[in-house]
């Protein structure tokens, strides 16, 4: 089938382009709105300052990824490449 009026096709193409370019943005936005959503509806802090550390977080403290202590302490000097 002919098309005899190309502008009428024009303008079609172009109202379905900015139709999905637009659901793209809103879906792109909506995507990079929703971690904020959910820190904005946390309003309490994950551990309560007004009360004590648990012993599991005194215990862990800053040496979560430090070593090993089933196999021990590595003792070898390695060199630089």
């Amino acid at each position: 089938m002919i098309n005899h009026k190309p502008e009428l096709a024009m303008s079609v193409s172009r109202s379905r382009n900015f139709i999905l370019a637009t659901g793209l943005l809103a879906f792109a936005a909506a995507g990079l709105a929703f971690p904020y959503y959910l820190v904005a509806l946390r309003s309490k802090p994950v551990i309560d300052p007004s009360k004590p550390l648990p012993p599991q977080a005194i215990m862990r403290g800053p040496y979560i990824n430090t070593g090993s202590r089933d196999i021990g302490p590595d003792y070898q000097d390695y060199r630089k490449k």
